[in-house]
């Protein structure tokens, strides 16, 4: 059950596709034209691209799931959910397919949800047609960069007892993600209603569980497959959204989009957060929506 927010701060009519094991995705559908897909992280859900789905709407398909267990979707336990990276790419795979979009989609990404879309995109080039980056990655750590020690005490006992006892991680994002402005209530409390008791707070605490760092663990291959396979969109147009001030996904995983992707747009926040889109709401939306219509 979802704890009560705002629900004027996304005015949006709620669609489930159920997986074919009674466990639903939410997910957001408003408008008609170009289909645009935006794929959150972890602990966003698809809260976070109302702004954008409200810009896009009159003219585009704006479609954002839910991951299983985070934002509306089911939240089961383990026994009745694979919480893995190929699990999530098998959802937003058939979440697309049950579409049946009639035309290539612009994929928007931010956090893991990068991690995710491309590893749809690379597996099916030939549906994408632009790519726009919000502090995110889709490949493995730079080699400059070690895991975030937020993100290694979240893998330690105590830090699974924080994410679950006390919903940490979401709650810390709301006040740590936003460095340009601060978090209104109303907004905290739409991020944080979702994860409110110990079972809904499952995927919270499994996405850091699951992030693959070295071989021979689950998901380590996919993300080694999909780097490897970014050159399949190297030449699609893309717009890259970066907040500077970013605790996890900083300026060496930038440096690593603009290697592969030397020809992007890059909005470059020098002030703003990890929640780039909340943070530089005001320059982003408006960039994001003239670079979805410039097809």
């Amino acid at each position: 059950m979802v704890a009560l927010f705002d629900q004027q701060l996304f005015p949006f009519e709620r669609h489930f596709f159920d997986r074919g094991d009674g466990v639903r995705m939410h997910y957001v559908d408003e408008g008609s034209g170009p289909p645009v897909v935006c794929v959150h992280g972890n602990p966003t859900w698809s809260f976070y691209y109302r702004n954008v789905i409200q810009a896009l709407r009159a003219d585009h398909r704006c479609i954002a799931p839910d991951h299983v267990g985070m934002g509306l979707s089911d939240k089961p336990d383990d026994a009745r959910y694979a919480y893995t990276l190929e699990a999530r790419v098998d959802d937003l795979t058939r979440l697309i397919d049950s579409l049946q979009l009639q035309e290539p989609l612009t994929l928007v990404v931010h956090d893991w949800g990068g991690m995710i879309g491309f590893a749809w995109a690379v597996r099916h080039p030939s549906r994408v047609a632009r790519l726009v980056v919000l502090n995110t990655a889709a490949f493995g750590l730079p080699d400059d960069k070690k895991l975030p020690w937020r993100l290694a005490l979240t893998r330690t006992p105590l830090g699974a007892l924080l994410v679950r006892g006390f919903n940490a991680f979401s709650w810390t994002a709301t006040h740590a993600a936003m460095t340009r402005s601060q978090m209104s209530p109303d907004v905290r409390r739409a991020y944080t209603a979702p994860y409110d008791s110990w079972a809904d707070r499952i995927a919270t605490l499994r996405f850091v569980q699951d992030i693959p760092l070295q071989p021979g663990v689950p998901g380590y291959e996919l993300v080694q497959e999909t780097a490897a396979n970014l050159p399949k969109l190297a030449h699609l147009p893309m717009l890259i959204g970066w907040g500077a001030k970013d605790f996890v996904f900083d300026d060496a995983f930038l440096r690593v989009w603009r290697r592969h992707f030397p020809q992007a747009e890059v909005q470059y926040f020098a002030d703003a957060g990890h929640y780039v889109l909340e943070d530089a709401a005001a320059d982003l939306v408006p960039r994001i929506a003239a670079f979805v219509r410039s097809a």
